[in-house]
């Protein structure tokens, strides 16, 4: 509390914005436009065994613009009893566990606490795949690709109760995803719930049939855990402004030519060629079947992975236009299924989006300011590795409404969101303003006056 009278005392702005970023921006896992984003879990078991049980398992992924990346979803859990995995379709486990008591017949898994992952998507084999899997761990958002924010596998439990007076639900759940920054934490699930038993349509479509016991499970995510330092950053230019606003300096680390490890930081596209003959690529596609490479970004001022540059080109008699660019510093990774999600005002007015998708998800009820914009299918919806072609663009077209004004920064967003990871903003304080009135005056007096002497000359 001293700290911040100080800085209000002196009128630090930037540190002001600094520390209530940090404090507020992504400190907690409500996200405020997306409140009711979660990843649910979804346990139903379907038959009894002669020793244990058969089930589903559904990974539903109910956030608007956050989906998993490859490598894709990890999902663990603890037995409540000696249960073990006799066989698994859609899915595998990482680690078989210590099964030397079983002869002849061997489980699949024998850990206490199994970690499941998804089948990659050339798994050919029929017999070892189910509905909704294979697809590397990755799940899509609910905006961009419903029919792809689902993912499932079946498993046989042995050891486990064959009623549902003797059964007992997993325990501890965790799920690691996939973020803007790479693959780690950021998820945080609740307790075992039993709920109503799930239904299931047949293949006719004409009955349901229905499972015999349901828990759920809800993990939700938060920025704060997921990562240390922000994943991407914001600038900002305009057409009535000389001034560039940069990334703040920074802003996702600091280049230390002392201690900075060798390979984090590559000064130019030629050295990271040079230095790499093959760049692989954990976001092109694929799953957890090989070693994710460490992030490799580009040595700026910001040091951020992903930054989201947002240019006011023009203004027409009844519409302006903005010029989005997103640009990826990291030499190791192409963003599949990118997104990014804009805060501002006008948005309830824009007209048009060329070469980016757009949808409005608006964070109240009667107020329309916030859209998602992502790539085109097989266009540009991915956002390639640093280098001469590591960047998307597009432009947006608005309409001018009573409240329109260029004073003041209004023409620049509120927050913008990269694959659900907040963006740091630049400082208040720096935007690129309007040319004040004196500014204006002192220009028409000269253009004035050039005019009196040219004509005099003449």
């Amino acid at each position: 509390m001293k700290l911040l009278s100080v800085l209000f005392k002196t009128g630090s702005v930037r540190h002001i914005f600094l520390i209530s970023f940090l404090m507020f921006g992504i400190a907690d896992s409500y996200d405020p436009l997306d409140p009711n984003g979660n990843i649910t879990i979804k346990w139903d078991i379907m038959s009894w065994t002669s020793d244990g049980y058969i089930a589903i398992v559904t990974i539903f992924n109910f956030q608007k613009y956050r989906h998993i990346e490859a490598p894709g979803w990890e999902l663990g859990w603890t037995w409540s009893k000696n249960e073990i995995i006799w066989s698994m379709l859609g899915g595998q486990t990482t680690e078989q566990g210590n099964c030397l008591k079983f002869k002849g017949n061997v489980p699949h898994c024998c850990k206490k606490d199994p970690i499941v992952v998804d089948l990659l998507p050339e798994t050919t084999t029929y017999n070892l795949r189910t509905t909704n899997c294979c697809r590397g761990g990755v799940l899509s958002t609910m905006i961009q690709d419903h029919s792809n924010s689902v993912s499932s596998i079946q498993i046989t439990v042995g050891q486990a109760g064959t009623t549902n007076k003797t059964v007992k639900a997993p325990k501890n759940f965790n799920l690691k995803g996939s973020s803007a920054s790479g693959p780690g934490l950021g998820y945080t699930c609740g307790s075992t719930k039993l709920v109503k038993p799930s239904k299931f349509f047949t293949p006719d479509k004409r009955r349901f049939t229905q499972a015999l016991m349901s828990w759920n499970v809800t993990c939700t995510y938060s920025q704060f855990l997921a990562q240390k330092s922000p994943s991407c950053c914001v600038s900002l230019s305009s057409f009535y402004s000389d001034t560039i606003v940069n990334c703040p300096t920074c802003t996702c680390g600091c280049q230390n030519k002392i201690t900075q490890a060798a390979g984090t930081c590559v000064r130019s596209y030629s050295a990271h060629i040079a230095s790499s003959s093959a760049v692989i690529s954990p976001g092109g596609g694929g799953g957890r079947g090989g070693t994710y490479t460490p992030m490799m970004v580009q040595c700026t001022r910001h040091m951020c992975p992903i930054r989201v540059h947002w240019h006011v080109k023009q203004s027409y008699k009844e519409y302006w236009r903005v010029k989005i660019t997103i640009t990826n510093f990291n030499y190791r990774m192409n963003y599949t299924q990118w997104n990014i999600v804009v805060q501002h005002p006008n948005f309830n007015n824009l007209t048009q989006s060329f070469s980016f998708n757009y949808k409005s998800i608006p964070a109240y009820k009667f107020t329309n300011d916030t859209g998602m914009l992502w790539g085109i299918k097989y266009y540009n919806d991915m956002l390639m590795e640093a280098g001469p072609y590591g960047f998307v663009q597009s432009e947006l077209l608005f309409r001018k409404d009573k409240e329109f004004t260029f004073d003041k920064g209004w023409a620049f967003p509120r927050r913008i969101y990269f694959n659900g990871d907040s963006c740091v903003m630049p400082p208040p304080d720096e935007y690129p303003f309007l040319p004040n009135d004196a500014a204006q005056n002192i220009i028409s007096l000269l253009k004035t006056a050039l005019v009196s002497l040219i004509l005099f000359l003449i």
